[in-house]
């Protein structure tokens, strides 16, 4: 295989969760690209992002996790109307002009969870609590808005700025109200499966769906309890997909695959 003269990547912390190296190597693989490989670049700290694109003047692009896709942003050059909307960014296109470098910020998360989300729905799923206010909450949040559900936010403190309950307050009237529940924090992924968001669960039955944007593992201790109480459960990976897909076709047109 010849030395890759174009890097792809994935910026985030902790990484060992992640499956874009292995989906995107084993694609240029199958295509014949041996020009081009990806890579992961665990960033515990954002503002070490230019740093790593001097080290690195390969990298035509790269996807951001978590906790990056806010904190991004404040290094990007232009954003999509989509992720300006969301407030995140996941997905970045790198343009070197000589010593200037431009970054493009996109969000896929968007088209990921829709796409994934609508087949699960009931004519009775028309309210939806989101756990967590990160960055992939925002793009859940325009989504369900796009859609038409009523939603709010569940977070450890009280937002001023968004319709927020605090996990303490949860109780069974409100989740009879709330027949949708998405799980966008971290808790239960590997290799912390054994944590799990606090929401009363014995209060959770037949009418529910519950979503976990987590994907490793499969059933997360959030979907079994959920599963347990009679829910409809389903886990992050076909968003996965779906939002890979859409990177891909980001970095294509953005000419990182032509040798």
């Amino acid at each position: 295989m010849k030395f890759p003269v174009k890097l792809l990547g994935l910026i985030g912390y902790p990484l060992e969760h992640s499956f874009s190296e292995r989906y995107f190597n084993e694609k240029f693989s199958s295509l014949g690209y041996d020009f081009i490989e990806y890579r992961n670049f665990p960033l515990e700290d954002i503002e070490e992002l230019p740093d790593l694109l001097d080290l690195f003047p390969e990298i035509c692009g790269f996807n951001v996790t978590i906790p990056h896709k806010r904190s991004v942003m404040k290094f990007l050059d232009g954003i999509d109307e989509v992720a300006e909307q969301v407030g995140a960014v996941n997905t970045v296109v790198v343009k070197r002009d000589g010593e200037e470098i431009r970054l493009l910020g996109y969000n896929t998360d968007v088209i990921g969870f829709e796409q994934s989300l609508v087949p699960l729905l009931d004519p009775h799923h028309r309210r939806a609590l989101i756990l967590g206010t990160g960055g992939a909450a925002q793009a859940v949040a325009y989504v369900l808005e796009r859609l038409g559900i009523d939603y709010a936010f569940v977070s450890r403190r009280s937002n001023a700025r968004m319709r927020t309950f605090l996990y303490s307050e949860l109780n069974g009237d409100i989740l009879s109200d709330y027949q949708i529940i998405i799980n966008t924090t971290p808790l239960g992924m590997y290799p912390h499966t054994h944590l799990y968001p606090a929401i009363p669960y014995e209060d959770l039955g037949q009418q529910h769906l519950l979503y976990d944007l987590i994907y490793n593992p499969a059933e997360t201790e959030f979907l079994r309890r959920g599963r347990v109480q009679g829910a409809k459960i389903s886990n992050g990976l076909e968003m996965l997909y779906k939002q890979a897909d859409a990177a891909w076709e980001i970095f294509h047109r953005a000419g990182c695959f032509m040798a």
